[in-house]
């Protein structure tokens, strides 16, 4: 299916034609359709399948109508890593390009001013939070967090978040969010604690499956073990008479 085919605002079209992105992943092809019907979404799907655009577009696009309130957070992301926040962060970007949709990741790091940068969004409203979950507990511990227009939650690598001992921090903030709100879980696996959370906090969910959890059939993985000093000669020599057309390093 193309994305054109789908129920999708020209400012999100323009976007993804400008990306050169047309047909929809499997996962993207069952999981937009649903989200954008504004029903609760439980999805189990590997890396490398598309599922971080699956859960954008929908979001963006119904934000993008302005039916939401301004100066506040409307959508919460949760990333079990700051690596993967920031991932999901340079999506966003790219996906509301043409769009006046704001966004602000939130992650822990030793730097104060970034912290000071993630306060200054969450306190001036950015329309999308994306976020750990420890790096935003202590945000709201400071009381300038108001998570009363969310409209949007969203938890991504749930399994993860879950393994790394996340899912009491995840109640905490389930509990600071307006009852009434679209939630949507994304999971490479689907054992019985994610199918207890899962019970929890959404509200009958729709239920999407596409694979197991095993790497994508299509990305080679490699690691390669090495002192700091050979790093940059290691990829250069990787990319001697090759030309891949998307690597992740």
């Amino acid at each position: 299916m193309k994305f054109s085919e789908l129920q999708l605002e020209p400012s999100v079209l323009n976007a993804l034609d400008a990306m050169r992105f047309e047909e929809c992943t499997p996962i993207q092809e069952q999981a937009i359709p649903m989200i954008l019907k504004g029903r609760d979404l439980i999805a189990v799907a590997q890396t490398g399948t598309g599922k971080t655009a699956a859960f954008l577009l929908p979001i963006l696009n119904e934000l993008s109508k302005g039916n939401h309130q301004e100066d506040a957070i409307n959508c919460v992301i949760m990333s079990p890593t700051r690596e993967l926040a920031q991932q999901i962060d340079q999506q966003l970007e790219g996906f509301s390009y043409f769009m006046s949709v704001s966004s602000v990741a939130i992650y822990g790091g030793n730097d104060g001013i970034l912290f000071e940068q993630q306060k200054k969004g969450l306190v001036l409203g950015a329309d999308v939070a994306i976020a750990t979950p420890g790096r935003l507990l202590a945000h709201i511990g400071l009381g300038y967090v108001d998570l009363s227009h969310v409209s949007y939650f969203v938890l991504d690598e749930a399994d993860r978040m879950l393994d790394m001992g996340f899912s009491d921090d995840i109640m905490q903030i389930v509990k600071l969010l307006p009852k009434e709100r679209q939630t949507i879980m994304f999971s490479a696996t689907m054992p019985g604690k994610i199918q207890r959370l899962a019970e929890t906090i959404l509200n009958n969910p729709v239920e999407v499956k596409i694979a197991a959890s095993k790497p994508a059939d299509k990305i080679l993985q490699a690691a390669y073990v090495c002192y700091e000093n050979q790093k940059l000669d290691i990829v250069r020599c990787l990319f001697v008479g090759q030309t891949p057309k998307r690597v992740i390093i």
